[in-house]
């Protein structure tokens, strides 16, 4: 198979960005070299001032299909990613139908991606109430990690797990050392919350906010990091809305479990007060994008 060379004059390296020419065999990157060190015969592509970087990759990706494909399928989600500079999809296991909770669930879900893919793509399984002995199955055919929600998801179909089913998984879910990805709300905060807000005016973006208490989150995080301790496996926390957490999940890392989190750019980027009523492009959960934090009125 015929060396073929990649060559700009800004190739995105670990040792930042220079002149460079990238070898690929078949598939496979060879090695990054200058471009005077291109091998004679060498088939050479230059792309100028054009800047050439690793292929991005999106762990947390809906792409629905099959089942919702109207929703988004593989041949938009790909397409978009590519465009974008993304190379690798991870898709979420809940919105497809049937949601990826089984290995006949993840064969659906291959057989429906063929000769649609722009980019590579790599799948999440599901864990939800009754489905324990799934996970070792799913993780041998392929799955990168495990979700699961600890709030009703808001598909149906795909059913959240309480503490009981989470141990009941939990030991088959270690034994894979693959992660779990929490959606770590629990309903109590939320239930109580929303009931004092019964009267409230539901247009209202500050009536939603106090309806997605922070304690919905740090009760979720603190039964998780109970259970990683117990149970030895992998952590990973989603989309982190509540800053109120951040101690507890450094003190947890300091202290040598296996914990990892994440957040969103609409919580780094968005506050509450610029959230007009009736604006549901901004309602999101965990709980939605909160005040200013300012020296005078804390964290909300």
């Amino acid at each position: 198979m015929r060396l073929q060379a990649f060559v700009s004059r800004r190739v995105v390296t670990a040792e930042g960005i220079r002149p460079a020419a990238i070898l690929v065999e078949g598939e496979q990157i060879q090695v990054v070299v200058p471009p005077t060190q291109i091998p004679s015969g060498t088939e050479i592509h230059d792309f100028g001032d054009a800047a050439i970087l690793p292929g991005l990759v999106d762990s947390h990706v809906h792409i629905n299909d099959p089942g919702r494909t109207d929703w988004e399928g593989f041949d938009s989600a790909t397409r978009a990613a590519a465009a974008g500079g993304y190379t690798l999809l991870v898709d979420m296991p809940l919105n497809c139908l049937p949601a990826t909770t089984t290995v006949a669930a993840l064969e659906a879900k291959r057989t429906a991606a063929q000769s649609k893919c722009w980019v590579d793509w790599a799948a999440w399984g599901g864990v939800v109430h009754g489905n324990q002995a799934e996970i070792e199955p799913l993780a041998s055919a392929g799955v990168l990690g495990f979700k699961c929600f600890l709030i009703h998801p808001g598909i149906d179909g795909f059913t959240m797990v309480g503490e009981d089913d989470l141990r009941a998984a939990l030991p088959q879910l270690a034994c894979t050392g693959l992660p779990l990805l929490v959606h770590a709300e629990l309903a109590g905060p939320i239930d109580a919350a929303t009931a004092r807000l019964a009267n409230a005016d539901w247009k209202s973006y500050a009536t939603y906010l106090q309806s997605r208490p922070d304690e919905a989150e740090l009760s979720a995080i603190r039964m998780m990091l109970s259970l990683c301790r117990q149970y030895g496996f992998r952590l990973h926390i989603v989309h982190l809305s509540s800053s109120r957490a951040l101690p507890e999940l450094r003190a947890a890392r300091a202290e040598g479990l296996a914990v990892s989190v994440e957040t969103c750019p609409h919580y780094l980027h968005l506050a509450a007060e610029d959230i007009s009523d009736a604006a549901t492009l901004c309602k999101c959960a965990p709980r939605p994008i909160a005040l200013r934090i300012s020296p005078t009125t804390g964290s909300s």
